[in-house]
């Protein structure tokens, strides 16, 4: 039996190279500070290294999700925190869209995925700014990246999935192509070292929204919206 080692490919080349730098400087402290500094002070910057060499392992981290069957509900682009919920004009037409704000910090798994069964329609990047993810304006003045869809079940509603960059986060990874399919939950991408994730639909009376601010959710499992 093999056992395989959740690392996700789209966190390469961060994945292999910046563990190898840590595992290197551990090496180096060693050998240069053994006979100058005391053997606590050595294993305190050891343990150290240690720590942030099993954080940038994790940080990468994919494991398989058993995904909720339903064509009737939406499920959460990503880990973290419900930062905010409101209601903003709708971007595919008349009306208003309900936002659903996800922030993640540097400690969730960073994997995106789509919120159920869809067709991608079209990829919108756009440069900005990197300030606090946390903020509910962080997706109109950060980095982002639009990915615009439609659901495959009814009601055919299309949606927007807005990755964006945070504070810290600067690399925006999307895997996904117009006109490309995708079954609810399966990933497309991910966003490296804390950003936000926001999830747009249009406003309907029977669309439910299924969680509240401050609430923790997970990406592939969590229910955000239902449709009655």
């Amino acid at each position: 039996m093999t056992m395989k080692i959740p690392i996700t490919k789209y966190g390469l080349p961060q994945a292999a190279v910046f563990p190898a730098i840590v595992a290197g400087a551990m090496i180096a402290v060693w050998l240069l500070a053994r006979g100058r500094l005391s053997v606590g002070w050595i294993a305190a910057a050891e343990l150290l290294l240690l720590i942030v060499l099993v954080w940038v392992l994790a940080f990468f981290r994919d494991f398989e999700r058993r995904i909720p069957a339903g064509d009737n509900i939406l499920l959460a682009p990503a880990d973290g925190v419900i930062a905010d919920i409101q209601e903003v004009p709708n971007p595919f037409g008349k009306g208003q869209a309900l936002q659903i704000g996800i922030f993640l910090n540097i400690f969730n798994c960073h994997i995106n995925r789509v919120p159920c069964a869809v067709r991608i329609d079209q990829i919108t990047y756009k440069e900005g700014r990197f300030v606090n993810a946390m903020h509910p304006d962080a997706g109109r003045v950060n980095e982002s990246n639009d990915i615009d869809m439609t659901r495959l079940a009814e009601p055919a509603d299309r949606l927007r999935v807005r990755q964006i960059s945070g504070a810290i986060a600067r690399r925006i990874v999307c895997r996904a192509c117009p006109d490309q399919e995708f079954t609810a939950g399966q990933r497309f991408g991910m966003i490296k070292f804390g950003s936000r994730t926001e999830l747009l639909l249009p406003m309907r009376e029977n669309a439910k929204c299924m969680v509240t601010v401050g609430q923790k959710v997970k990406a592939g499992l969590s229910v955000l919206v239902r449709y009655d």
